[in-house]
């Protein structure tokens, strides 16, 4: 097996993932927050897909699909453009409201796209590339897609669940 092709299975699972999750919601369900104040499904899977957007967009060098590909505009959450939903306040979270379970997919799948656009082009030696000096050590390319992964996969861990406690009457 390609490196390319590892990575676009393992992105691809992200994408099976968020599919399984938002089948059969109802609107009203994405906003249901377990206990009143954990995320709710539409805010992890918003924020899974803004982390992805955010960051491949970055490696790649292109413009990120929620507001260049104009999904900020379609969605229309009162937050700032760039917001990705990192270190959201229990306010912050109350205001990612997705008018359909449909939309929320179709801007993943939109971001997933791009993201297998991107992988298809790689080449082992572009793992060790250095795409962030904030951190010490700094943070290659490599390090940086499986940092997103592990992110998209643990969010749609969490937001299974809820989905789950959703369907006991629990949440």
């Amino acid at each position: 097996m390609k490196l390319n092709d590892l990575l676009i299975d393992a992105y691809g699972r992200a994408q099976e993932r968020v599919h399984d999750i938002l089948e059969g919601l109802e609107p009203e369900q994405l906003a249901v927050r377990p206990g009143g104040g954990g995320n709710s499904i539409g805010w992890l899977v918003w924020h899974l897909s803004r982390v992805q957007d955010d960051h491949i967009a970055d490696v790649a060098g292109t413009g990120q699909k929620w507001t260049a590909g104009g999904w900020a505009a379609k969605i229309g959450l009162p937050l700032e453009a760039g917001d990705t939903g990192f270190g959201h306040s229990s306010g912050q979270v109350d205001k990612v409201r997705v008018a359909s379970p449909a939309l929320l997919r179709e801007y993943f799948d939109d971001v997933h796209a791009a993201t297998i656009e991107y992988l298809r082009g790689l080449t082992e030696e572009d793992l060790d590339r250095v795409v962030d000096t904030r951190w010490n050590p700094h943070v290659t390319l490599g390090v940086r897609l499986v940092s997103v992964l592990d992110d998209c996969l643990e969010h749609c861990g969490q937001a299974a669940y809820v989905k789950g406690m959703l369907g006991r009457g629990e949440a």
